[in-house]
């Protein structure tokens, strides 16, 4: 009686929002990416991202005319393997310098997919991947350490490897903070560094930075679940919905395939999601509380009646939010917490500072735990680690990143 009670609330909440709200510049989220997917031809690839800008232009223009602030357009290829296919490895090194440089000057975000998506996969394009994100500054790329199959165990080993490698040799050691590993996260996701497809191209989806439209809710619903989750519900609706018009309406202007919108409400600096969670419970982002918090926003997201696509869940990434930074470095939260919150949401454990001293056999143990979490569950879920040579337990972390912010290495678990 109760799941059917807040269903009926949670549509007439939507209802409501629908008939009596538009978007107000002041209370919008900004867009965090507008992404395309595109299969590039290694013969014109500059003409190929040049129409995937013109397409991510229309639909820039037209969430700013609605009200939104758009922070990054991004440009998604096909897997790395496929991308650089028949290249001797300092042939493809160069390309994707060039890659790299056009999305500096045409002010994109490029990411160039798994170099692993599966055990049997050439394991000479990890060897390649180590090298450009120890080298080039932009590119970002995965592994897939988990899909409908299972976990890949191999994957898993050699995740390890890379990350190690590229911790240990790109500047700062910020090499890692462009890299994932993915377990279940299908294709067309938005937020990076995680997107890849494996289509054809010549599609776009859109993602929103949203804690604070959670922070607006929570505060006003501090501690009633049912309010909340239907309130929620109908904020986050508002915005999904005009991101699908104007998905819609640029697709049917470029030919180009809308597809979907993920409307995780993603945190980056202030817009915190640590701050709303605490919003809501009273208490320290990790107290008692904090994992209902986290199910509620998942439930609300997923309610959300328009095309979803990516993570559509929850993104508790420890060094972009500047207080979950805090509260990581004031030990209320921890890799076991991320675990457990991941069991009720899309969260995994993003930008985990670790000792510089980590064994691969401790990262691989950890990305087993997120590869069996979510296949368990059958639900998206990443791992970016990042490892400080030199930086042990009780140290502080020294990156020098606008969207990174410092904190303490906790001991491994």
């Amino acid at each position: 009686m109760k799941r059917i009670a807040l269903a009926v609330v949670v549509v007439m909440s939507v209802q409501l929002v629908a008939q009596t709200s538009s978007p107000s510049t002041a209370s919008n989220p900004k867009v965090r990416a507008i992404t395309a997917f595109v299969r590039l031809d290694q013969g014109k690839y500059q003409e190929q991202i040049a129409e995937a800008l013109m397409v991510l232009g229309k639909a820039k223009s037209e969430f700013e005319t609605a009200g939104y602030l758009v922070e990054t357009v991004r440009v998604t290829t096909q897997p790395l393997g496929e991308l650089v296919a028949g290249m001797p490895e300092e042939q493809a090194l160069a390309f994707l310098a060039r890659l790299d440089q056009l999305s500096a000057k045409k002010e994109f975000l490029p990411d160039v997919g798994p170099a692993m998506m599966h055990d049997s996969d050439d394991p000479a394009t990890m060897h390649l991947l180590e090298r450009a994100l120890s080298t080039l500054p932009n590119i970002e790329a995965s592994t897939i350490i988990a899909d409908e199959t299972g976990i890949h165990w191999k994957a898993i080993h050699r995740t390890s490897e890379l990350v190690k490698y590229v911790s240990e040799h790109s500047p700062k050691s910020q090499g890692t903070f462009n890299f994932t590993a993915t377990a279940m996260l299908k294709p067309l996701s938005p937020f990076f560094p995680g997107s890849y497809h494996t289509g054809p191209g010549r599609q776009f989806a859109i993602g929103f930075e949203g804690a604070n439209v959670v922070a607006e809710v929570f505060t006003r619903d501090k501690g009633n679940a049912e309010a909340a989750t239907a309130d929620l519900t109908g904020a986050l609706t508002k915005h999904a919905t005009v991101a699908d018009k104007i998905g819609s309406k640029v697709a049917a202007e470029t030919g180009w395939s809308y597809a979907g919108v993920d409307p995780t409400p993603a945190p980056l600096g202030d817009v915190s999601i640590a701050a709303a969670i605490e919003d809501f419970t009273g208490a320290k982002f990790g107290s008692s509380g904090t994992l209902t918090a986290a199910r509620i926003i998942t439930a609300a997201v997923k309610a959300v009646p328009v095309k979803q696509i990516g993570y559509s869940g929850l993104m508790v990434p420890v060094m972009e939010d500047r207080l979950l930074a805090q509260r990581w470095a004031e030990s209320t939260y921890n890799i076991d917490s991320l675990l457990a919150y991941s069991a009720v949401c899309g969260t995994g454990l993003d930008t985990i500072p670790l000792p510089g001293d980590v064994s691969l056999d401790q990262m691989e143990r950890i990305y087993g735990d997120v590869a069996s979490l979510a296949t368990k569950w059958n639900k998206p879920l990443s791992a970016r680690l990042q490892p400080i040579p030199n930086k042990k337990a009780g140290d502080r972390t020294e990156f020098q990143d606008p969207y990174l912010f410092n904190t303490i290495v906790h001991p491994l678990p």
